[in-house]
């Protein structure tokens, strides 16, 4: 048992997952937020791209827009909030399927979380 952890350790990270499937993991993530959370969305789409344009250590989301509490009331007109998720950095942080849905998840939420105003500090993951 002990030598198949040392294996799983010395093991390269990295899953392969094709870009139809990954949106699909994307798509399953935004679905499954609590139905109060998906309420409260508004003119916000949600992305993916394979990875940032021109990041040395690439993210694995990013979220572009003007968070809920820092709108006025002239905030009208205005195109969508983006949330993109980067499916090159999240295969390569990966060790397994099961893995890889466990974090495509969490980098919906902590973005999410951008959307609602909280900084990197406040999100835990």
């Amino acid at each position: 048992m002990a030598a198949l952890r040392v294996l799983h350790a010395q093991r390269k990270r990295g899953v392969r997952c094709s870009a139809w499937r990954f949106r699909c993991m994307v798509e399953h993530a935004c679905q499954n937020l609590p139905a109060d959370m998906r309420r409260m969305l508004r003119n916000v789409a949600v992305t993916v791209e394979d990875t940032p344009l021109d990041d040395m250590e690439p993210p694995l989301g990013f979220y572009q827009g003007t968070p809920i509490g820092e709108r006025g009331s002239g905030y009208t007109m205005v195109i969508p909030d983006k949330i993109t998720i980067y499916r090159l950095p999240l295969l390569a942080a990966c060790h397994s399927q099961r893995e890889l849905r466990y974090e495509v998840t969490l980098t919906v939420i902590h973005e999410i979380g951008h959307y609602f105003g909280l900084g990197d500090a406040d999100i835990p993951f």
